[in-house]
């Protein structure tokens, strides 16, 4: 039996001995008014379902069924993929009933409905921020969780875009000739980004960086600091090359 099919069950069963005390409207209660968006939920409804749910939280706020609605709430709309609505939902029951038992699962959903609106890297990082502060706070509180695993991989992923931002924001420099600004972008991808794959191509960007803005010793010297990283991913080569070009380029201008 599914966890929905469950719900059903014991809704089911709450109706047939709470009947007396339901508040009905149109001859329904709100029992059998969260049993069917349970089931319009189970059978992918879920503009239906949000209806349902939403005529639960409505006349059964405060209590246990009103709760139960709320999440379920913002599972239709997490399903539907409306994710800034569901966020809106989960952010409800969190923040008003922290004794539900939705409360973990809500917690988590709210961060992957930031990571799914998180856009691609050449875009406003809001979502991606908001994210990876989510993710950092649901570890914080549920450090235990089964959802780990997931978690983690989502920040990584996460790191790894804004880490790619600030370095194609150093690229964009280099061609602009703004060489100082290129090595303050690559600088910070080494400092805040130093876990993900964007490090190395930093690296490499700093030594073309320092090269073109004729710091000669110190290309020279940073291209040797991080050669294995570099030779490991096939990088060295292109960055000695840019030392190499601009040492000849200083070499006719002396002469």
């Amino acid at each position: 039996m599914n966890k929905i099919s469950q719900i059903i069950l014991m809704v089911y069963i709450m109706a047939i001995f709470s009947c007396a005390s339901s508040k009905i409207l149109d001859g329904n209660t709100i029992e059998d008014r969260f049993l069917v968006g349970m089931k319009n939920l189970e059978k992918e409804k879920y503009l239906v379902a949000q209806t349902d749910f939403k005529y639960v939280t409505m006349r059964g706020g405060g209590s246990d069924l009103g709760d139960d609605a709320l999440y379920y709430l913002g599972e239709s709309y997490f399903r539907n993929e409306e994710y800034i609505l569901a966020i809106a939902e989960y952010e409800k029951l969190t923040r008003n009933m922290g004794y539900s038992p939705f409360v973990e699962d809500a917690r988590f959903k709210i961060c992957e409905a930031y990571r799914i609106e998180s856009p691609k890297y050449f875009h406003d990082q809001e979502y991606t921020e908001k994210a990876l502060q989510r993710y950092q706070e649901f570890l914080d509180d549920f450090p235990d969780t089964p959802l780990k695993n997931n978690v983690i991989t989502s920040i990584d992923i996460l790191r790894e875009k804004l880490g790619k931002k600030i370095y194609e924001t150093g690229i964009l420099y280099m061609k602009l000739e703004e060489y100082e600004s290129a090595k303050i972008s690559f600088q910070m991808v080494i400092d805040i980004y130093y876990d993900t794959d964007i490090l190395s191509l930093a690296y490499q960007g700093m030594v073309k960086a320092l090269a073109k803005n004729r710091e000669m010793d110190d290309a020279i010297s940073y291209l040797e600091e991080h050669k294995a990283g570099l030779v490991d991913r096939s990088l060295y080569q292109d960055a000695k090359k840019t030392i190499e070009m601009v040492q000849k380029k200083i070499s006719k201008e002396e002469n």
